[in-house]
């Protein structure tokens, strides 16, 4: 088997979500800090991150700038901004927040795109030329998402560079507000991107449990049910 047949063979199963390539090779996800493809996210717990996105979309107000994560949850929460028709700015590292908003020319949204180097895996940009262009901005809001929240508030996500960005774009909003369901507390991912305690506002569902909630309103942050 040639090199470029293999190669090419690694990149459909990366696209796939049933490894991710390495200097050298590949590794199986689970070894990778158990992350999934966008693809397949976008389609699990899909009601609760309508909900979600809908409470993200009702805390903009009209002409805010707001940093939209790579996270799944933000392409919900950008569908619900087209749909409530504001004029607001999107800064956004997630391709298909890009496409969606993007194929809408007559709506109130400006769209910033952030490049930088494309995961496929999570169709996101990540790296240096990422967070450089963070950096550049200051926004209202960003509302993002992670794998886990920790039983002492640390927020997590499996990729390292999708940390980076993440914690960037927290420190150049005036607010961040988390929008998770209720599967993601007591969960731990690899990485830590943040504290709870540098957010505003924590968005969740009904199943969160009341000791986590309690937890997080005991830290200083406030938590809203949807």
């Amino acid at each position: 088997m040639s090199s470029m047949t293999i190669r090419r063979d690694l990149e459909v199963l990366e696209q796939q979500g049933k490894a991710r390539r390495t200097h050298g090779g590949a590794i199986l996800p689970e070894l990778a800090g158990h992350e999934d493809s966008f693809q397949q996210r976008v389609e699990t717990n899909v009601e609760q991150k309508k909900r979600l996105g809908e409470a993200a979309a009702a805390k903009i107000s009209a002409g805010e700038s707001v940093f939209l994560d790579a996270s799944s949850t933000s392409y919900y929460a950008a569908r619900s901004i087209l749909d409530a028709g504001k004029k607001v700015t999107v800064i956004a590292s997630l391709v298909p927040i890009m496409d969606l908003l993007s194929s809408q020319p007559l709506s109130g949204v400006d769209l910033i795109g952030l490049g930088g180097s494309l995961r496929k895996l999570t169709r996101s940009f990540v790296g240096p030329q990422t967070t450089r262009a963070i950096s550049a901005y200051f926004t209202d809001k960003v509302f993002l998402s992670v794998r886990g929240v920790t039983q002492d508030g640390h927020l997590t996500d499996p990729d390292p560079l999708e940390a980076e960005v993440k914690r960037a774009m927290i420190a150049h909003a005036r607010e961040a507000i988390l929008l998770v369901d209720g599967s993601k507390f007591g969960a731990q991912a690899l990485c830590v991107v943040a504290h709870v305690s540098n957010l505003s506002l924590v968005i969740t569902t009904s199943d969160a449990p009341e000791e986590a909630i309690r937890s997080i309103t005991q830290m200083g942050v406030p938590v809203e049910i949807v």
